[in-house]
């Protein structure tokens, strides 16, 4: 029984990409930002979750954590800003969908940042746009793992590729 290779893996350059320009391997890292008690209290504001982990230090350590932590939804808002500016640029049309999952905490002063990797590519049935699902691992300023997951986008395809429909 033959095993087949394993996708290549092409770290992409800076620049726009479609779909059809996107193969399962592809792989890019995002820029950083560091968390502050700004973006806690702001996105405990936005979203109404005041909850003590959040909001007290004492509470947080008496929970176990060095102090309080950030929403792990704060987490993956700033990880899509990343993706989103990105000097790689994927042509997106709308998100279908995350599935992620909070690994470690995140603490006021940490340094985030993500690589994402093509999982999947292919063209939709109607053949004008395209899925991608990126796989994502996002990490702080000491390499450890805080949160992971895959996005699936929804993606133009090059106009060039498209096939005209049939009228």
């Amino acid at each position: 029984m033959t095993v087949p290779d394993p996708p290549q893996s092409r770290e992409l350059a800076a620049g726009r990409y479609f779909q059809d320009d996107l193969a399962p391997g592809d792989w890019y890292a995002t820029g950083h930002i560091v968390v502050t008690e700004a973006h806690i209290v702001g996105f405990a504001g936005l979203a109404g979750d005041f909850f003590d982990v959040h909001m007290d230090d004492a509470a947080a350590r008496e929970l176990g954590f060095p102090g309080r932590i950030a929403h792990g939804i704060l987490g993956l808002a700033l990880i899509d800003g990343l993706k989103n500016r990105s000097d790689v640029r994927l042509a997106a049309v709308a998100s279908l969908g995350w599935d992620w999952s909070f690994t470690a905490p995140i603490l006021v002063g940490d340094r985030i940042g993500a690589t994402l990797t093509v999982a999947e590519s292919r063209a939709t049935r109607a053949g004008d746009r395209g899925v991608v699902v990126l796989a994502i691992e996002a990490t702080k300023q000491d390499d450890s793992v805080v949160q992971r997951g895959t996005n699936t986008l929804l993606m133009q395809r090059r106009p060039e590729t498209v096939e005209p429909s049939a009228t």
